[in-house]
């Protein structure tokens, strides 16, 4: 659950008593045929709108091309939303919507044994709840009467607001740990002196602290009601069923007697520039500029994007090149979003603290004086090929759409998202330098800056237009092409699966239909050992980000040109003896798109400027890491964990450490890396989608065909260390709000040893599903911790597991949660799981097993990394087979032989000074 779109966030509720009683549970046992029937509206692009007499809004999206549905209800109210005292309160109701119903009391549980991926969000105009299941008759009737029922018969109880407030405040802190947020929420809230987009949406501390419960409850009955809903539901379903059951569950709730008063308050124009300066520990400084902009279903938003990007991207934005490739600052973002109201147009940069005025200087210069270097239709041009490509990619996934679409209904009409498309497309130079001559202003900026102005001038924000004028003709275009009904079983892709060896590289092509006729390849080359990689893995983790700026053809910006222009996307990581590159695109750019990936392999320029650019921005990563508690946390984890010497491949540098070898390496460390180790002499690639198995086979061996390395290929092996002792770390981070809680110990398991499936099962009981018991205890009874949970990772290679538990919480409760942990662990390991948690564990498991495998992503990269270790889905078929067999003793037996509560490493990260000084 999450504050979208950046880390504010929203949870669970009901009312309690009285109301319970006059919504009586028989509503959901009546008949369907007695039902209020829906009223079809009207169908774009193969979404269908309908709506029932008690003001329920529903849209049917079936797409068949992955076995997943997705229900995604949102309900119309953000923070815009929030009276005098009521700041954060539409966040906090989201987190009690998941305390329970009574068909549902427990709704975490219930996602998980239906093997939900989930969320709830909460931003300035709306609130939604989803969840993405496989496609079946019961998950469909799951998804839909869970949100009907939530809808309205919520508990909302007193004692649950006890313990959640405690959660909402986590998450509230963690935002505190992030100075960029904290300047972006400061600049905001001075742009809107009235309207209550100022606010942000986690809340004001004591608002969120001090709420009455009964205000909570009137605000959800208030809000929460049929009339104020727009539902989705998309994937593979059959939507008869589908508008049977939306009318059987939603069409039985009562049209609400109240009407919603619709919000009124504009923002006056604003007549001079603002001024935030933010003071907080912290290494790297940050620059911010924000300006009033119209609101997203307003025509001039599309060009408003647009401008955004032309500032903002790299390497070609405007401001990247006046700021980052002059060295001035490290790293740029800028974006609008689209609100239902006027919204902002906000640009950021990070910089060296001493650079921080001539970073505001330039930006300013850059921003206002485009009147002098207007902007280009080349620059425009590239800006909308990107907007548009990422949108392209994005309706590849029905369910990404349908979440899509909560942003667009809350603007007014969820036809706004092809509208808004539409327009982007039609966006001009002429309309981008109108935007920027009417927005960029001196007397409409609000200057931020993190750590250590000129004329009045106004800029008139114009009115939100009618959205329902707008749409009320609109048609759409075409349907997006449909993908064909693929079951991901392990025997079904195993009997799909066609295995070829090209050149001296293992290939798994599974060619399917799919949605927009998509493909995604996944591409490992392994290279190098033990001895020759010493001294060269700060050059490594360099190599990778190098490849994708230039090659001795085309720029860094020409390569991200073309690919907007194919509409795909490359990316390339790598990490001790391999290197990965990804590919998703469509069928028709996919042999374009392989002539690329070709020349970024074997003809990379590794430009001077680049690497420095780089290195510049690597440098300001780490130097962030010095003072976040989690970065310094996961640093000594892993060099618990893995003690080698220095001169070991393996051995784990500390953030100093990282920052002398990367101030040490030279572009001729990764250029002679390159040289000397990368090629296609060992690999696997694994391709799934809509592709043409012959063109991509001869493709590809062009891509791997006489490119051989004359350094030997040898796996480095990690295998565990269980001698090293138990103990506890404390790592002091002053002025951060929120602190990390590690615990972790190793063992010599693989995952094809016997003890490793019931490890796998024991661990999802314990904490590695949505309703744990780490999860139960620490986050919903005592509301210690907003994230908490468990891990177990086997490796496939070497005898080598860990197991690790985690928590982030307020640096004065980590003793407790610290107390909760190990007392969790004990009973665990004294009791075992009962027969009902394995029951439902093993149900939850595999269903998300059946939802990982329906991503074409994760079967490409899944293919690979069969071919590697020589296996088939077979053997995932196996472990599913194992762990449906399991009972408690099995898993009992497996966690006391390996997890010794003695020998767990301990980290705590923190403001702990603050916490003994109170």
């Amino acid at each position: 659950m999450r504050c979208n779109p950046l880390p504010w966030i929203v949870r669970p509720g009901w009312l309690a008593g009285i109301f319970a009683i006059l919504l009586p549970f028989a509503l959901f046992a009546q008949d369907s045929k007695s039902a209020p029937s829906a009223q079809k509206v009207t169908t774009v692009e193969g979404i269908t709108e309908y709506r029932l007499p008690n003001g329920v809004r529903f849209l049917l999206f079936p797409d068949s091309s992955k076995p997943l549905v997705t229900v995604n209800m949102t309900v119309l109210v953000g923070s815009r939303h929030e009276g005098y005292g009521e700041t954060g309160m539409a966040h906090l109701l989201e987190h009690m919507l998941f305390k329970g119903t009574p068909n549902f009391p427990e709704p975490w549980k219930s996602l998980r044994d239906h093997g939900a991926r989930f969320n709830g969000t909460t931003w300035l105009d709306r609130t939604n709840y989803y969840e993405t299941m496989t496609a079946s008759d019961e998950n469909l009737d799951f998804g839909i009467q869970l949100e009907a029922d939530r809808l309205v018969h919520s508990y909302v109880k007193r004692e649950d607001l006890i313990s959640e407030m405690t959660v909402v405040r986590n998450e509230f802190e963690m935002g505190e740990n992030n100075p960029e947020m904290i300047l972006r929420q400061r600049m905001i809230a001075a742009a809107y002196e009235w309207h209550n987009y100022g606010k942000s949406t986690i809340g004001n501390r004591s608002d969120i602290e001090r709420v009455p419960i009964e205000n909570l409850q009137r605000f959800y009955r208030k809000h929460y009601q049929p009339d104020n809903i727009v539902l989705v539901v998309a994937g593979k379903f059959d939507e008869k069923k589908a508008l049977a059951l939306v009318e059987k569950y939603f069409g039985v709730l009562p049209k609400p007697n109240r009407s919603l008063d619709t919000t009124w308050t504009e923002e006056p124009t604003q007549d001079g520039e603002r001024n935030v300066t933010l003071r907080r520990v912290g290494s790297v400084a940050v620059v911010g500029a924000a300006y009033h902009v119209c609101a997203g279903p307003h025509p001039d938003f599309a060009a408003v994007e647009v401008l955004a990007n032309v500032l903002a991207m790299e390497p070609a934005g405007r401001l990247y090149k006046s700021l980052v490739e002059t060295k001035k600052a490290n790293r740029i973002m800028g974006f609008s979003m689209g609100t239902h109201d006027p919204g902002m147009l906000e640009l950021y940069a990070t910089c060296d603290p001493d650079k921080v005025e001539p970073v505001r200087q330039t930006m300013i210069e850059t921003l206002e004086g485009m009147a002098a270097k207007p902007i280009t239709d080349e620059e425009v041009t590239r800006a909308r090929a990107q907007l548009l490509a990422d949108r392209e990619q994005l309706m590849g996934d029905s369910t990404q759409v349908a979440i899509n679409l909560t942003e667009w209904a809350a603007n007014g009409d969820w036809r706004l998202f092809f509208l808004h498309r539409d327009r982007l497309e039609k966006v001009s130079a002429a309309d981008v330098n109108r935007v920027a001559q009417q927005y960029l202003r001196t007397s409409n900026r609000t200057q931020g800056v993190f750590v250590p102005t000129p004329k009045p001038e106004r800029a008139a924000i114009p009115e939100t237009p009618k959205v329902a004028e707008l749409v009320k003709d609109y048609k759409g275009r075409a349907n997006v092409a449909a993908g064909e009904a693929f079951d991901p079983t392990p025997a079904n892709i195993d009997q799909r699966v066609q295995h070829v060896k090209i050149e001296n590289i293992k290939a798994a092509l599974l060619p399917k239909k799919t949605r927009n006729e998509m493909v995604h390849l996944n591409l490992v080359l392994r290279f190098g050992n033990e001895e020759s990689l010493k001294g060269k893995i700060t050059a490594l983790d360099m190599l990778a980000s190098l490849l994708e700026r230039g090659t001795k053809k085309h720029t860094r910006q020409e390569i991200a040109d073309t690919l907007d222009k194919l509409k795909s996307k490359i990316s390339i990581s790598a990490d001790t003896g391999v290197l990965i590159a990804t590919v998703q695109t469509k069928r028709e750019n996919l042999a374009p798109t392989l002539d690329l990936l070709t020349e970024i392999l074997r003809e990379p320029s590794f430009s001077e400027k680049e690497f420095e650019l780089l290195r510049n921005e690597m440098r300001a990563g780490l130097e962030k890491g010095r003072t976040d508690p989690i970065a310094l946390a996961r640093v000594a984890l892993r060099r618990k964990i893995a003690p080698y010497p220095k001169d070991d491949v393996r051995y784990v540098p500390t953030i100093e450490e990282s920052l002398e070898r990367l101030k040490a390496v030279t572009v001729e460390d990764v250029k002679e890396l390159y040289k000397s180790h990368i090629s296609a002499q060992v690999g696997e690639v694994g391709v799934v989608g809509d592709f043409d198995k012959e063109g991509t086979v001869k493709q590809l061996q062009n891509l791997f065909k006489d490119w051989k390395s004359d350094v030997a290929y040898r796996r480095v092996p990690r295998p565990a260390h269980p001698e090293v002792p138990g103990g506890k770390e404390v790592i002091l981070t002053p002025d951060k709000a929120n602190a990390v809680y590690l615990a972790v110990q190793s063992f010599a398991v693989g995952d094809k040893d016997p003890e490793y499936p019931a490890l796998e099962l024991g661990n999802y009981v314990f904490g590695g599903s949505a309703s744990s018991r780490l999860l139960n205890r620490v986050r919903q009874k005592e509301g210690l911790s907003y994230s908490v949970g468990s891990h177990v990772q086997a490796s496939p290679r070497d005898k080598a597991s860990i197991c690790m538990m985690f928590a982030i919480c307020n640096p004065k409760n980590i003793d407790k949660v610290d107390a909760a942990i190990l007392d969790e662990v004990d009973k665990y390991l004294m009791s075992g799981p009962s027969l009902t948690e394995v029951t439902d564990a093993q149900k939850g498991w595999l269903e998300e097993q059946k939802s990982e495998r329906s991503a074409d992503s994760y079967l490409a990269q899944q293919l690979a990394n069969n071919e590697n270790l020589g296996r088939t889905f077979a053997f995932q078929a196996d472990l599913e087979k194992k762990v449906s067999a399991l009972g408690p003793t099995e898993i009992k037996d497996a966690f006391k032989k390996f997890v010794d509560p003695k020998k767990l490493i301990i980290i705590r990260a923190g403001d702990f000074q603050k916490k003994a000084e109170k």
